[in-house]
């Protein structure tokens, strides 16, 4: 059997796309031959970055060595945090080849919580990513993104997925209510930019499935129904029983939560960004505008049956065909 390394600063529990894309491919991986391996903060020190404690900081003494332990076929480094760059260091020490994946926009991350300026971050990312054989990205608006940035390595785009089979309502009976519900599910975080909902929230009833650094600033400012962390056929349940959901990030390179909206028949309503612009169809699936309200309101009008039926092209065996195909043995 075939063993992929995967080098990552996310813990396996945490909530975040890439954690998830990882999780859904793992099991496809082993099907066809595959023995996904995954070095994380886990298996060191590690400790929450200041200001953001789901930013895991971890310290990899002995990489090289554990990398030789085990001694793998094909090495993908996920993330650019310290084992990332550990990984690429190490990489380079053992003399294997690797490819990387960019899942988050770190240069407006890192401004928006650290005001650190984005030319500072852009050229550190196409150092980092420049010893790749290549670079994998969750649309093509980010490929743009990162070319205009300046990266001149291969960047292919790595598609994401839903799994229908979990991801299923308990009832198939829509409750009435007495105005129209908007759900928003993610992190709660400063950046995900969730302040502009509160423009919503007194012509719609406001739910907000998630958790974070920014949520008890949040419960003090917006009038909505905090649930947490949910998953599975919960989840499905609230995305189902939503009439719209609204992504109000400006900085996420994708946003799963979309496509898992519009599984459900759910319509989106989103800026137009990076992420948004390559999942929703405006008109069929959802649509995009400067002005949140006014997307919500069109996206109201939408058929959920031609929602719902949009979502079909996007699946987790396609996510790893792409991801099997970009393998650079080492």
């Amino acid at each position: 059997m075939k063993k992929i390394l995967i080098l990552t600063d996310n813990l396996p529990d945490q909530v975040n796309g890439v954690v998830t894309t990882f999780r859904h491919i793992q099991p496809l991986a082993l099907r066809d031959g595959y023995d996904m391996m995954f070095v994380t903060p886990e298996d060191f020190k590690y400790f929450s970055a200041p200001r953001y404690s789901e930013v895991k900081l971890s310290i990899p003494w002995g990489l090289v060595k554990k990398i030789r332990s085990i001694n793998p076929d094909y090495i993908h480094i996920a993330t650019e945090g310290p084992i990332g760059l550990a990984g690429k260091f190490a990489c380079k020490k053992l003399g294997y080849k690797h490819n990387t994946s960019y899942h988050t926009k770190f240069p407006e991350f890192l401004k928006k919580i650290y005001n650190v300026p984005t030319n500072f971050t852009y050229a550190f990312l196409r150092w980092f990513h420049r010893d790749s054989t290549l670079v994998l990205v969750p649309s093509k608006s980010v490929k743009q993104e990162l070319e205009r940035a300046g990266f001149t390595i291969p960047i292919k785009v790595w598609a994401r997925g839903v799994d229908r089979s979990v991801l299923k309502p308990w009832s198939n009976v829509r409750k009435p209510r007495s105005k129209p519900v908007i759900l928003y599910v993610g992190r709660l975080s400063r950046e995900k930019n969730l302040d502009a909902l509160a423009s919503l929230t007194t012509k719609y009833q406001l739910i907000i499935v998630g958790d974070g650094p920014y949520r008890q600033e949040l419960e003090k400012n917006l009038d909505a129904q905090f649930l947490g962390y949910k998953a599975g056929r919960d989840l499905a349940e609230y995305f189902y029983q939503a009439d719209v959901f609204v992504f109000p990030s400006l900085t996420d390179t994708f946003g799963i939560v979309n496509i898992e909206a519009i599984s459900l028949g759910t319509p989106v309503a989103a800026f137009p960004v990076t992420g948004p612009i390559d999942i929703v169809e405006p008109g069929v699936n959802g649509y995009l505008s400067w002005n949140i309200e006014e997307a919500v309101e069109r996206a109201l009008t939408l058929n959920r049956a031609t929602v719902e039926t949009s979502s079909t092209k996007w699946t987790w065996e396609e996510c790893w065909q792409i991801f099997r195909e970009s393998l650079t043995p080492k």
